[in-house]
């Protein structure tokens, strides 16, 4: 997992675009990708930094095949009132490096962006090694720790299975680094138990995470119009659209300590829906009709906007989206 840089000073452009040429060789891009890597990521932080406001970006690589270098970059505004004019090519703000938006979309192998003039821009951009595209993207999840803080004691894990993508989204008791511990047993022991039922998960994590400090966990298996949901604590759940969204049941405990009767419940999901899941990091308050056409952008774009419109900086936060395989963008 990748760590949020703060796009407030020039040299952020710099240290961004280092990582991002650490990573695009870890992931084995050739000299010509890691090179058209670092400008594109250079432009983007250079927006952020010169026009944008709280403007934070990340950048993360995924060593599934195809390996993939992901960025992440969120903003408070001031928001594009015509994306289609900005994609254009030879279209640049004024003061960057000038390559545009448009040539950030060309050169990379995915592109998402949601905009909205006085909110801010979310962008996510990857760059995937040789000429295979990646699948299109069913799931996504961001961490951010509390305040300063380098380790996030919140955190995720997903699994294809088959037919249908199961997610596991766990809150580490406390913060720092014995929090993380405790996510980090969970993340482990799911990723070895992901094709069992969810219900299921959550009993073995409660007995695999005795010993650590805790947390709260949920697991939901989304399939192609439905989405197996069990909680144990304070993990929210919700199918989430552009007209609205419904809260899914967890049960009261703390995993590792204590539980009562765990239970699983089913939910519909239509096609232009999306399940979130995220910590007590993010407020329960955020409205999708608040956020004209976020849920109709990738699971990467509705994360990170989810993030800053509702993650909180007094606490670690934690944030999955996960879309229906007949909802595929």
């Amino acid at each position: 997992m990748g760590e949020w840089v703060r796009a407030e000073d020039p040299s952020a452009v710099g240290a961004v675009r280092r990582q991002a040429v650490e990573l695009a060789e870890e992931a084995g891009f050739d000299a010509v990708l890691i090179g058209q890597t670092a400008v594109a990521v250079s432009e983007a932080v250079s927006n952020l930094v010169k026009h944008a406001v709280q403007g934070a970006v990340m950048v993360r690589f995924h060593p599934e095949a195809p390996a993939t270098v992901e960025l992440i970059a969120v903003d408070r505004g001031p928001g594009m009132a015509d994306i289609a004019r900005a994609l254009r090519d030879g279209y640049s703000t004024s003061g960057t490096l000038g390559i545009g938006m448009g040539a950030i979309a060309r050169i990379a192998t995915g592109y998402d962006v949601h905009s909205v003039p006085g909110k801010g821009t979310v962008l996510a951009v990857h760059f995937t090694a040789g000429a295979t595209a990646r699948p299109p993207q069913r799931a996504s999840g961001l961490t951010r720790p509390i305040g300063e803080e380098m380790v996030c004691g919140d955190g995720f894990a997903i699994a294809e299975t088959g037919s249908a993508t199961t997610v596991l989204v766990c809150d580490g008791l406390g913060h720092g680094l014995i929090a993380a511990q405790a996510t980090q047993a969970a993340v482990k022991l799911f990723m070895e138990i992901s094709e069992r039922e969810p219900v299921e998960i959550v009993d073995r994590l409660h007995t695999g995470m005795n010993g650590t400090r805790g947390g709260a966990v949920a697991v939901a298996r989304v399939e192609r119009d439905t989405v197996l949901f069990a909680g144990l604590g304070n993990v929210s759940g919700w199918v989430a659209h552009a007209q609205g969204r419904q809260g899914m049941v967890s049960v009261p405990g703390i995993a590792g300590y204590q539980k009562g009767r765990l239970r699983q419940f089913s939910y519909e999901v239509p096609g232009y829906a999306t399940v979130v899941l995220h910590t007590d990091g993010l407020t329960d308050r955020w409205d999708p009709v608040a956020l004209p056409g976020l849920f109709a952008r990738t699971p990467a774009v509705v994360a990170a906007g989810l993030l800053r419109e509702a993650g909180s900086r007094r606490d670690d936060a934690c944030v999955v989206t996960v879309r229906p395989r007949h909802g595929d963008h």
